[in-house]
């Protein structure tokens, strides 16, 4: 297989989740290669409209590709927390039939190692889902204190020894810049005093890095807040994630809003009374076995879903 490959992750099962109106609005927040996207659009009427979302400009080059194919997509050039704006400059406020969102990395920014994501291959310290804007992580590494390296550690990485590596980290680019991710992963494998079974020791500080430089858990708290002003009722919010922070988020998320508002307990109230913005639509989802054998990157994903349900006037 081409290592520059993606294989959507749960694919039929996160269509399946989102699909409704033949000819509905659905927005594709993560457009990647495209398939989830191009799934959707098989299975669409002809007055369908699908929107996808990106900031890769690879992924940008794929979906204005299929915008030339398919006079039904759209694809923006910017983060999935822009989708309000969005939807509001096309007049489509309240009218998204179907969200889906497949989060983190994809394979081909993995396997680039031009990308700078990953440690398995030298390239240069970049991580960045955007190119064309922002600091890459070799920059943010230049400005960040000890203090807030290790919080980033700890918090995006969930490192035991986060503060024992930004220690590290920061003393050697105090002798010479970081710009390549094997000096990166090599100080912080050299620094780890334990390192966990079949796991790469600079796993977990490099996932927290690219999680501070996309600001990736802060994009998602956005779209899921957006989501309830895009969907339409009975629209659908489908979310793929693929580490314990993302799930968490999307997971929180769901379970307050399909609880509704906080009353004083012993209030009698009744639910419709409590106002709940979603209902949960059954148990997270996960890869088969089958699908992890043919694509073993997909063996953490959790697929939640949820419908939107219509606001009580107050």
């Amino acid at each position: 297989m081409n290592a520059l490959v993606h294989l959507t992750v749960l694919l039929n099962e996160t269509v399946a989740a989102v699909l409704g109106k033949p000819d509905g609005v659905y927005v594709d927040a993560t457009f990647g290669r495209g398939g989830h996207a191009r799934h959707l659009l098989a299975q669409l009427g002809s007055g369908a409209r699908v929107i996808g979302f990106d900031k890769d400009p690879q992924a940008i080059a794929s979906g204005e590709a299929l915008m030339r194919e398919d006079s039904r997509f759209e694809i923006i050039h910017d983060s999935f927390a822009s989708l309000l704006p969005a939807l509001e400059a096309r007049g489509l406020l309240g009218q998204v039939d179907g969200l889906l969102a497949d989060l983190g990395v994809s394979s081909p920014q993995i396997d680039d190692a031009e990308r700078g994501f990953s440690f398995m291959n030298d390239g240069p310290l970049d991580m960045r889902m955007d190119t064309t804007r922002g600091l890459s992580a070799a920059q943010w590494l230049l400005q960040v204190s000890e203090a807030e390296l290790t919080d980033v550690f700890k918090t995006y990485g969930e490192e035991r020894h986060a503060r024992r590596i930004a220690r590290a980290v920061l003393a050697e680019q105090a002798v010479t810049p970081i710009t390549r991710t094997k000096v990166l992963a090599d100080v912080i494998a050299k620094a780890h005093p334990s390192w966990e079974r079949h796991k790469h020791p600079a796993t977990r500080c490099f996932q927290a890095i690219r999680i501070a430089v996309n600001r990736e858990l802060g994009d998602l708290e956005d779209l899921l807040a957006q989501s309830l002003q895009a969907l339409s009722v009975g629209g659908r919010l489908a979310v793929i994630s693929f580490h314990s922070l993302e799930d968490r988020l999307v997971k929180q998320f769901i379970a307050r809003e399909a609880k509704g508002d906080d009353f004083p307990p012993g209030l009698p109230v009744t639910t419709w009374q409590m106002n709940p913005q979603l209902k949960k639509v059954g148990k997270a989802i996960e890869p088969s076995a089958a699908e992890v054998d043919a694509n073993p990157r997909a063996r953490s994903a959790h697929l939640r879903v949820a419908e939107r349900l219509a606001s009580v006037q107050k």
